[in-house]
């Protein structure tokens, strides 16, 4: 069988769409994978794990237009004409695997023109990313996802929520497939640096509470923060900031296949996110995931899904969204190296039980198994 995906990000810096997409090959599928290539970064063509890769650029039109909001109506035609000319020419794909509600359109026009498969991916509950920063556009993704949604033969979701969500929306099978990491290390093993080190790795943006974050640690003895994260939201203003301190470690931006052995190099792991946008109190973070293959306990914002689940497995502590609450959990780590290690053990015993990519890529299968 024959699956064509379709990513509005660039394909290394996806990691879902990475593990699912191998794990098609794996199992013997053909995938190929078109890509919104925004910034014009990766050649045309390439092949990755099996995998082919094909990136499209803006056009002229695209670039002229002021934010990709505007350009989304633009990729699904160029996205939808590619797939079409690879169909035709040399891959006709059974499946068409769209990533996320910015790709569903091409997905929707590609099922009535051939007659296959579709499948809805959805890492993101879009209406409610966009609601605080662009609530008109808001209600028009949801008129999208309501009316696009009706035409999926399947719908993949991230977590338990998203699942309940979409389960409302259509009358298709829903499965869920986290975005659960490899089993890279085959025991726990405690820290080993001599300051306590948190490690947080992400976005920096002001509702991961920065710089908030930078001050809390920078003002604590005998403790270290090391930070990394692409190049997006505050990120250069951060890096200036962070220089105000000796015990913060700027790292810039790393590779992918860095991230599990830099968040191993840590005592505990930061998740600080604000509350006011809906899809954060319903999702499983990946840092959570990384946390967890890696033995180390979060540090997560309370009334959030991702908080009752830390809570559950005890892998963590969880904090108000406040610098004194974030405080008072550093320390408590800190000085109690017991706790430390106990919330870590978990945490991996709870990656080697259950939170595991091999188990969930099961699922993904078993979705292909279904609509074959």
């Amino acid at each position: 069988m024959k699956v064509l995906m379709i990513l509005s990000n660039p394909f290394t810096v996806d990691p879902r769409v990475h593990n699912e997409a191998k794990a098609l090959t794996d199992e013997g599928y053909e995938v190929a994978v078109i890509v919104w290539d925004r910034r014009g970064e990766h050649k045309q063509e390439d092949v990755i794990d099996g995998i082919r890769i094909i990136n499209l650029h803006n056009t002229s039109l695209m670039k002229s237009l002021p934010n990709d909001l505007l350009r989304n109506p633009l990729w699904w035609r160029i996205a939808y004409k590619k797939a079409l000319e690879l169909y035709q020419k040399s891959f006709k794909f059974d499946v068409v695997h769209c990533h996320d509600l910015d790709t569903l359109s091409s997905g929707v026009r590609l099922k009535k023109k051939l007659g296959i498969k579709l499948v809805f991916d959805a890492h993101e509950i879009f209406g409610y990313m966009i609601e605080s920063q662009h609530p008109l556009a808001s209600k028009a993704a949801f008129y999208l996802e309501k009316r696009f949604i009706k035409n999926v033969d399947h719908v993949i979701a991230i977590d338990d929520p998203f699942k309940e969500y979409y389960e409302k929306l259509v009358d298709k099978p829903v499965t869920r497939v986290m975005n659960c990491k490899d089993l890279v290390f085959d025991r726990y093993e405690p820290p080993k640096s001599k300051t306590f080190t948190l490690v947080y790795i992400g976005i920096m943006t002001r509702w991961r509470f920065f710089p908030e974050i930078i001050d809390v640690v920078g003002e604590l003895k005998e403790v270290k923060l090391i930070l990394a994260g692409k190049k997006e939201g505050i990120y250069r203003e951060m890096e200036e900031y962070a220089k105000k301190y000796n015990n913060i470690e700027f790292l810039g931006t790393i590779p992918t296949k860095d991230i599990l052995k830099i968040t191993r190099e840590g005592d505990a792991i930061l998740l600080l996110v604000g509350k006011t946008n809906k899809q954060t109190k319903i999702v499983v973070f990946n840092k959570q995931f990384e946390a967890m293959v890696c033995g180390r306990p979060i540090i997560i914002t309370k009334g959030t899904y991702a908080a009752e689940m830390t809570e559950k497995l005890k892998c963590g502590l969880t904090v108000e969204y406040n610098k004194e609450s974030v405080k008072e959990a550093i320390i408590k780590l800190r000085d109690n190296p017991d706790l430390c290690e106990e919330l870590g053990q978990n945490a991996f015993n709870a990656a080697k039980k259950q939170y595991n990519w091999e188990k969930e890529k099961k699922n993904l299968l078993k979705v292909y198994e279904e609509i074959k």
